[in-house]
Parts: C-alpha cells; structure tokens; sequence
C-alpha cells in the first residue's frame, strides 16, 4: 500500500503545485509540502483497506508545520482529479481561520510575556520622552542664560 499511496502522493502533487515536496513520513503515510502556498497535505492509511485519511494545514514561518486543520477519509482508488478536488476543499478549509501569530489567541504563558514586553516597551518609550523634555529644557536653559550673560 506504501507504494501506491507514494504515487498517488506524486500525481496528486503535480495536479495542485508546480512547486512541491514530497517525502515519506515515520508512521508509514506521505506528505506533500507547497512552501510557496504555506500548505501541506498529508496522505495515511485508514482503516479501511482500500482507504486514506487525507488531512491539510497550514505551513508556519520558519517551515514547521502546523496541526492539520481539516481532514477526510477517501478510497485510495479514487480517481486523481477527485482527491485533488477533496484536497483543494480541505486546503481551503486549512486556510480558513486565524493566520497571523497577532490573530491567534495566545497560551496563558505568552500572554503573561506579551503583557510584559508591552510594560517594558511602555516603559522605554516613558524614559525617551523624558530624555526629550530634559534636552529641550537644557537647550531652553542655554538659551536664556546665553542671551542674559553680557558679552
């Protein structure tokens, strides 16, 4: 089965992407990586016999992958032009939703860091604007003392 699921893996490639990246993962199933299109499908036995779980998600900065985010179970003899409209409808699924870090919800340990990156840049920006007041108030200070010292 790991055969055919490699070649339909392949077919399946070269109907969605021009650019791709098939590779074999550890559990026995495909992967098929669009880097330009941030997406990735996965191809893995089912339980059936004649089946696969064809799962998509999104590819993050950095090229890690993502969970998948929408997945479905097809007969591995499925025709090529049908898994490929199966997978373009779990690719636009997996594309639905949150797709920047500033939109997602952040873990509580994040959230607790961003809070305090937002104080010390707060707090930065307090110390340069004291730094300002302080330079416009020393040249203000010249100025006086220069204009009153007779020359």
């Amino acid at each position: 089965m790991s055969v055919q699921l490699r070649e339909t893996a392949q077919a399946l490639a070269q109907t969605l992407w021009r650019e791709h990246t098939v590779y074999r993962e550890r559990s026995g199933g495909v992967v098929i990586r669009g880097e330009h299109v941030k997406r990735w499908i996965s191809l893995a036995p089912a339980g059936g016999r004649d089946e696969i779980l064809v799962r998509a998600g999104r590819i993050l900065d950095g090229g890690t992958t993502a969970p998948a985010r929408a997945e479905a179970v097809v007969s591995l003899s499925t025709e090529t032009v049908q898994l490929a409209a199966t997978c373009r409808r779990l690719l636009a699924e997996a594309a639905s939703g949150p797709t920047s870090a500033a939109s997602r919800p952040a873990a509580p340990h994040q959230a607790t860091n961003s809070a305090a990156r937002k104080r010390r840049s707060a707090g930065a920006r307090g110390f340069g604007y004291w730094v300002i007041v302080a330079c416009v108030v020393g040249i203000a200070a010249l100025s006086i003392y220069g204009a009153s010292v007779p020359s």
